[in-house]
């Protein structure tokens, strides 16, 4: 179907009319995206609260396989933009993402239907379920950014950043969605006694997988009418039906890698595989087998592994300096957005179990369900895009537009300002204060500003930059640092020490949990075995050597961290704009 011709496109179709300023194709896109994360973000608002409430798995375990699951997500694009570019195409790989995705999400509906009959067949299927939505999301998503640049002529890349805001609003508008219909149908609790109903998850489950069936639906339909190059021919069809009009002029059209390349990459891999292995989990073996130990010491590796292994690979393809410069651009930008996704991702899983555990969440005499406070970022998306697309226009107008990684620099800094302001507004609510939701609305403000900074620029300066030859794989590589953002994710949110609730449960067992804390007591083994079914720590989580007593502590490291990245980045600039040879 993707040999078909596309009928010639009506004048009113594409930028260089004047009715017009963005190709119809963008907005067939948008909507595709838009269900896609309506699917992807209501599952995510209620997957941990799943694991934990249903599942009966702690909370330091679940916010490990929430970075795992996520990270997968992120590192599978790898492998789809390569299988796209290479052999099937962006449309036919965004067919195959999506039924795979919507097929997962109705797995995960079959899990949370059975737990309560066979809890041990209900955790094989959510295994199952994540690991075909990874391998779903990794054939939808670098493909579907990679076919938004190929909307508009060469001559108007620069608009590149506005329409990527565009569709960015469009992935916002199904968070939205997504996190507003999903926990309302699975997130519920009993009004008069707050116990929350744990048969209630499969409907937001399942609701994510309709919205899954829908998006795919919609690009079946219109891709043949409406996703098309300015000269009317179909973007993403087979590439071995590519002409030499898709590429820049004089680019090879064609990826080649050496046997030599190959085989360097392999042998990098395995070599950084055990390297980041032995940094995380201590041993270069396999002994460990509990869950939380399995995935750091086998996913995050073999991420991170992976990441920088296959990007040798695609710089080995480069075929001169301006090239190779400009690859050098992504990469190094790509490293740096991984400190703003690690303290971005908390969302679903630190920022998730505070909103349940020690946050004040009612609006206006309702209780909002914990797991919808993370709507607020798709709210304010939807309310900023727009805004954040002219601002860029206007002051590219006037000469003044920041260079692109400035822009992600300014995104750094806010989500940085962000965890400073929530960091003090927690150091005074001791175990049983409550955090005013208004705290996390400012919170989820100031990142969105900093996520329309960083985001949707990082995806239009990949286009603007990567070779068309491998313009999904390259895509794939900034997912990656996506992927190694959730993979920190995890391992930072696991460091959340103890929430209010756990002390209460504790005093129910009849000790002091800040004392076991303090090491002032020691626990018997009848009290040791109630801590450890009630899922309650026995010793404050450390990170990089310093023990982390509260929250404030916990919230100040996601500081630390994307301040320095900030104001690195924001000092390279300059440098990174030269390397960039003219792009905008």
């Amino acid at each position: 179907m993707d040999n078909i011709e596309a009928l010639s496109p009506k004048p009113d179709e594409f930028v260089e009319n004047k009715n017009s300023r963005h190709p119809k194709g963008l907005w067939v896109l948008f909507g595709t995206e838009m269900w896609e994360r309506f699917n992807f973000y209501g599952m995510r608002a209620l997957l941990t609260l799943f694991m934990v409430n249903s599942l009966l798995i702690k909370e330091a375990d679940a916010a490990i396989i929430y970075g795992g699951f996520l990270a997968l997500c992120y590192l599978t694009p790898l492998l789809g933009g390569f299988i796209a570019d290479k052999y099937i195409g962006n449309r036919n790989a965004i067919l195959i993402g999506g039924s795979l995705m919507a097929i997962g999400q109705f797995l995960l509906f079959i899990s949370a239907s059975t737990f309560s009959a066979d809890l041990g067949s209900s955790k094989m299927i959510m295994w199952l379920a994540l690991f075909v939505i990874i391998f779903g999301n990794g054939f939808f998503k670098p493909n579907i950014s990679s076919m938004v640049g190929s909307l508009y002529p060469k001559q108007e890349k620069s608009k590149l950043d506005s329409a990527f805001t565009i569709f960015y609003m469009g992935i916002n508008i199904g968070a939205f969605l997504g996190q507003f219909i999903c926990p309302y149908l699975g997130d519920v609790k009993d009004a008069t006694t707050g116990v929350r109903d744990v048969f209630a998850f499969k409907w937001g489950f399942l609701a994510a997988s309709i919205a899954m069936i829908i998006g795919t639906v919609t690009f079946f339909i219109l891709k043949n009418k409406y996703v098309v190059n300015p000269e009317g021919r179909p973007i993403g069809g087979l590439p071995k039906n590519n002409t030499s009009a898709d590429f820049e002029e004089g680019e090879t059209q064609t990826a080649k890698f050496s046997g030599t390349s190959l085989g360097i990459t392999g042998f990098l891999f395995i070599v950084l595989f055990f390297a980041f292995r032995y940094l995380l989990v201590g041993e270069f073996g396999f002994k460990a087998v509990e869950m939380g130990q399995l995935i750091k010491g086998i996913i995050y590796p073999f991420i991170y592994a992976a990441g920088i292994s296959l990007a040798f690979l695609i710089m080995s393809s480069a075929e001169n300096k301006i090239e190779r410069q400009r690859i050098w651009v992504i990469y190094i930008v790509s490293f740096f957005i991984i400190f703003f996704w690690a303290a971005f991702e908390q969302a679903g899983s630190s920022l998730t179990f505070i909103a349940d555990n020690q946050t004040d969440r009612n609006i206006f005499g309702w209780n909002m369900p914990p797991s919808m406070v993370q709507i607020f970022n798709g709210i304010f998306v939807v309310l900023l895009a727009v805004p954040f697309s002219l601002t860029w226009d206007k002051l590219r107008t006037k000469g003044r537009e920041p260079v692109s990684p400035f822009k992600q620099a300014m995104g750094l800094a806010l989500i940085a300002l962000s965890y400073f302001i929530i960091a003090h507004n927690v150091k005074d609510l001791g175990n049983s204060g409550l955090l005013a939701i208004k705290w996390l609305m400012l919170l989820y403000f100031i990142q969105t500003c900093g996520e329309l900074c960083l985001s949707p620029i990082g995806l239009s300066l990949v286009g603007k930059l990567a070779p068309k030859r491998f313009a999904s794989l390259l895509y794939g590589v900034f997912f990656i640092s996506n992927a190694a953002g959730y993979a920190l994710a995890g391992s930072l949110g696991a460091l959340i020490p103890a929430t209010g609730d756990k002390f209460t449960k504790a005093q129910e067992i009849g000790v002091n949990l800040q004392d076991v804390l303090d090491k002032k007591i020691t626990l018997t083994a009848e009290q040791t075995a109630a801590f450890e079914k009630a899922q309650l720590p026995l010793h404050n989580p450390t990170f990089a050597g310093f023990e982390i007593h509260n929250l404030f502590e916990f919230f100040m490291v996601f500081v630390v961290l994307c301040g320095i990245a900030a104001v690195i980045l924001g000092l390279i600039s300059p440098i990174l704009k030269k390397m960039m040879h003219g792009v905008k």
